[in-house]
This record gives C-alpha cells, sequence and structure tokens, in this order.
C-alpha cells in the first residue's frame, strides 16, 4: 500500500477563506491527500489567497518565491493559488510564477481533483470559471472525523452591492445562496461530529435567500431551522450589511435562545459624504437608527464594525464624523484599515489622501476604538455569561473558552472539558480576554 500524498495549505484572509480550505482539503482527501503542516514535507501546496488587503498580489508572489528552492529539490512537487487573488490574476500569476502548476477561482475548487490530475500529468491547469453547478453539493462529503465545538458554514457568497473600494463582486461573483435543507444537512452533520457553534458565513450573510419548502427563505427564517437543531447550541453569523438587516432578524435577536448576542455589522465611516462616494447605500442616521432597533430587541448585545480611514476626498470634517458615529455606537470590538486602491474598483481613480494623514487618522481611530474595547470588556467583571470550552490553557487546570459575546475567557481550576458548557462569573479583564471561575 502505497504512503498517502502530502497537502499543505496556507489561507489567507476572511473565514470563508477558512471554510474554502476545509472544503479543498477534503476534496483532495478523496484522492489520497492528508494534511501536513509544513510544506517541506508536501507533494501539493495550496495557497488560498485574499484580495482585500493592500498589495494582495505582491504578497502572493513573495510567498510563491519561498518555494523555488523547494520546488528544484522536489520536481514532483505541485503548487497551486487559490481563492480570490488567483480569480483576479489568472493566467497572470503562472507568467510570472512558472513554478506554479495550476490556479482555482473560489468558484471552481469543487474541480480540484480533476486539476490536480492533469497537473500530475504535466499539464498547466486554469480554471477561474463561475460554474452553473454547486461547488459544495459536487464535494465528497465531509470525512466522519470529530470535530472542534466550533466550526464555519458557508450559506451565502458574492455581492451585489458594488461598494467602491471592494474587489468582491468581480473575484466571488454575484450573491449566490444556497438550498436551506442542504446547509441544514450539513450542520447535522456537524453537530453528529462534535459541533456544538456554528457561525454562518456570507460575504453579505443577511441577504441570504435560499430554496425552502415554501419559497426562499431568509436568514431569520434559516436560523430559526437551525434552533430545531438537537446538539447545535449556539448559533452566530458574519459579515452583515447595514441594507438587509431585515425586522424578522432584528426579532431573532430578541427571542432566538441560540442566537448569540453579538453582531458585526459594518459602516466604513461615518460621513454621508464618504459613505455616498463608497456606494454604501445608507446614511450614518439610518445606520444609528438600525443600532438603536436592534438594541431595542437585544439591549445587551455587543456590536462589532469595520471603518475605513483616508478614503478618496476624505476631509478632516469627515473624518471627524466617522468619531462621532464611533462614540455614539460604543463598539465592543471592531477592525480599522487605512483605505488601499484596488486596481479596477471606481475609487482608485479619485484623488488620494495624503498617506501620513491617513496613517494619524488610523492611528486616532484605532486609540478609540481600543478605548471602547477595553470599556466594554471592563464592564463584564462581575457578570455571569455563559462559556463554551474550546481548548486547554497554558497552566495545568486551565480552560479557555468564547463567551456569549464572543468574548477570550479563562478559566483556573476547571474540571470542564472541551466542548461543553458552563456558567462562569468574570473576575477580571484583560487586554484582549476575560478571567472568570465556574459558577454551576
Amino acid at each position: 500500500m502505497s504512503a498517502p500524498k502530502k497537502l499543505f495549505i496556507k489561507t489567507y484572509g476572511c473565514q470563508m477563506n477558512v471554510y474554502d480550505s476545509e472544503r479543498m482539503a477534503e476534496a483532495l482527501g478523496g484522492e489520497g491527500y492528508v494534511e501536513t503542516k509544513s510544506p517541506d514535507d508536501a507533494d501539493m501546496i495550496l495557497l488560498n489567497t485574499c484580495h482585500i488587503r493592500e498589495k494582495a498580489a505582491e504578497k502572493v508572489y513573495s510567498e510563491l518565491g519561498r518555494f523555488k528552492g523547494l520546488k528544484a529539490e522536489k520536481p514532483d512537487l505541485k503548487i497551486g493559488v487559490a481563492g480570490c487573488v488567483a480569480q483576479a490574476e489568472g493566467q497572470e500569476i503562472m507568467r510570472r510564477q512558472p513554478l506554479v502548476d495550476l490556479v482555482v477561482g473560489p468558484q471552481s475548487y469543487h474541480r480540484l481533483p480533476e486539476m490536480e490530475a492533469k497537473a500530475r500529468e504535466g499539464e498547466k491547469v486554469l480554471d477561474t470559471d463561475f460554474p452553473e453547478e454547486d461547488k459544495f453539493e459536487k464535494l465528497k462529503n465531509r470525512p466522519k472525523a470529530k470535530r472542534g465545538p466550533t466550526a464555519f458554514l458557508t450559506v451565502q457568497e458574492g455581492c451585489d452591492k458594488f461598494c467602491a473600494f471592494c474587489v468582491v463582486p468581480y473575484t466571488r461573483g454575484a450573491e449566490v445562496s444556497r438550498p436551506a435543507d442542504r446547509i441544514l444537512r450539513e450542520a447535522q452533520d456537524l453537530v453528529e461530529r462534535g459541533v456544538r457553534e456554528i457561525t454562518l458565513l456570507g460575504q453579505n450573510v443577511n441577504a441570504y435567500h435560499g430554496a425552502g419548502p415554501n419559497g426562499d427563505m431568509t436568514l431569520a427564517q434559516l436560523i430559526w431551522e437551525l434552533d430545531k437543531v438537537d446538539g447545535l447550541e449556539r448559533i452566530r453569523f458574519t459579515t452583515s450589511h447595514p441594507n438587509d438587516m431585515q425586522d424578522d432578524l432584528i426579532e431573532a435577536h430578541g427571542t432566538c435562545a441560540k442566537l448569540m448576542p453579538y453582531l458585526h455589522l459594518p459602516v466604513q465611516a461615518g460621513s454621508d459624504k464618504i459613505l455616498k462616494r463608497m456606494n454604501r447605500a445608507h446614511t450614518a442616521e439610518s445606520y444609528l437608527r438600525l443600532i438603536e432597533r436592534i438594541r431595542a430587541a437585544r439591549p445587551d448585545i455587543l456590536i462589532s464594525g469595520d471603518f475605513i480611514v483616508g478614503f478618496p476626498e476624505e476631509t478632516e470634517a469627515d473624518f471627524q464624523a466617522t468619531l462621532d458615529l464611533v462614540e455614539e455606537v460604543k463598539y465592543g470590538t471592531a477592525y480599522s484599515f487605512k483605505y488601499s486602491t484596488r486596481p479596477g474598483t471606481p475609487a482608485a481613480e479619485r484623488p488620494q489622501v495624503d498617506p501620513k494623514e491617513a496613517d494619524d487618522r488610523l492611528q486616532r481611530l484605532q486609540a478609540l476604538l481600543t478605548k471602547q474595547q477595553r470599556e466594554v470588556q471592563d464592564s463584564m467583571v462581575g457578570r455571569d455569561v455563559t462559556v463554551l470550552f474550546e481548548k486547554a490553557g497554558r497552566f495545568p487546570g486551565q480552560m479557555v473558552g468564547k463567551s456569549d459575546y464572543l468574548h477570550a475567557v479563562h478559566v483556573a481550576d476547571c474540571d470542564r472539558a472541551i466542548g461543553d458548557l458552563a456558567r462562569v462569573r468574570i473576575l477580571s479583564s484583560g487586554a484582549n480576554s476575560l478571567a472568570g471561575a465556574l459558577i454551576d
């Protein structure tokens, strides 16, 4: 019996790429591959790329350059580039880095087994189509190995919003939602393998409109179906768009016990002028009123957000409007970035903000967001939360898990196992985590 082939996958970017990497490993697992943590041991290397960050393509080419020596030592080693940079760059990747054997876009990775077979025969293989078939259904079933207590589950892909700064509509395609029955089957399978918390993923996850037994379902309706799955204890979703936050989803936050009190709802800026130039199709005021409605439904909900500073034509007054919005919302956590151009997007052709000014604004925004995050964490001290334990801590008898609000919580003298849920009283707040003690 021949030894299994070894697969090394490096994943960049968002949770959807993490999910995609799992599925790519499963697709190639059916062809005899097992995963390895080192590229030095691999028979195939896959870079699952993201195109959101600055100079994303150049970082991929730099990473590929590191494999030249390894390829020379192991001529049979196959190297592939997957994901959004693969979609955007296509054939150019093979032209600039001839060591690459295959390039596959995010909508075609179910074709990896056929592509790998061709690469083994010496062909250079490219697939960046947006195929008609459902890539999730075409993949082999997940192997029935035990899973950790949390898992991602993609329910929606693509984006129709065409924000002026974003390449996602071009690399992931139009919005597509998976049928509800397929999602429910996958969720049940995950639970049977030990998963207790599922995070539903989508570029605009709350735009979900997958086919159900009586017509298209909303995300809230899907959540209520998942609520019926025995053994599934927690449900989360990300990432949402303010314009798709429907009434039934807001209501679900107040009435569905399994839906956790955490919501990532990007706003990007607090200036209406900048929001319009971003093509966000909402205003600062409409966003603030939406937050009010969500908090009325679930007063303890923790709000997370995304921000871009230094967007083309942003003035100091525009930036101050963002600071004002942050002060009003009071975020529990947030992600903030300096604007960087993406070739082919409308914003790339507009007058750019001075980089030093953008750097200064980012530092000021991050200081405010860090202050708010610390205040929210400090406010948890003395409160009782439910923690899902995910791993052992650094010290004997210590366990680490996530609270309802997605805070990392360390518990000493803990007799619980990975996958257990327990009530914990928060005793102290650190820089990025909380410490507590079991109370039941």
